[in-house]
């Protein structure tokens, strides 16, 4: 039976919606693609249908996840409030692609790279816009470092296997960047 291109769309957007949960989720080498078609409910031998490998659906899982949450910075204080809570934290399948996978990245070939420092570059873009019209400092710099401690206070709170100072990570972070009201 023919698939439609409406039906392969749709098969690749189920694919790589359940890489990159798996991915966020499991991490990179702890999923195989066999695992990531049947959680798609597809079978495996239609993968190279969509994907070269492996490491090219990684690519395209890390964008797509980033396009998932893409946007969400607009309302700055809020985002960073969400972003540092302990139920962001318990949910890495559906949270932050780059909380999850970035440490990963620079082991991955340059497709994977890429497509994190699109995700990145994207991400610093949308915060610097959200700061307010009156910020008065260096609004790229206040940006990047905003973003640098979310990750790292995330990744952190995550590591940790004491959830009293895992909690304590994320609320002396939110309350660093002024955002825990």
């Amino acid at each position: 039976m023919r698939v439609t291109q409406e039906q392969m769309r749709e098969n690749r957007r189920r694919i790589l919606a359940e890489a990159s949960r798996l991915f966020r989720e499991k991490g990179f080498e702890a999923v195989g693609v066999a695992e990531v078609m049947k959680a798609a409910g597809l079978t495996h031998g239609g993968f190279y249908g969509h994907f070269a490998s492996k490491e090219d659906l990684m690519a395209h899982a890390i964008g797509y996840a980033a396009a998932e949450k893409a946007g969400s910075a607009g309302n700055l204080p809020a985002f960073v409030k969400a972003y540092l809570s302990p139920a962001h934290r318990d949910d890495a399948g559906g949270g932050c692609p780059m909380a999850a996978l970035a440490a990963d990245a620079r082991l991955r070939p340059a497709a994977t790279r890429s497509a994190i420092t699109t995700a990145i570059r994207s991400q610093i873009e949308g915060m610097e816009a959200a700061l307010p019209d009156t910020f008065p400092g260096d609004r790229r710099r206040e940006a990047i470092g905003t973003y640098a401690a979310m990750l790292g206070a995330l990744i952190l709170a995550r590591a940790v296997d004491a959830p009293s100072l895992s909690d304590e990570i994320l609320g002396e972070a939110r309350e660093w960047l002024g955002r825990d009201d």
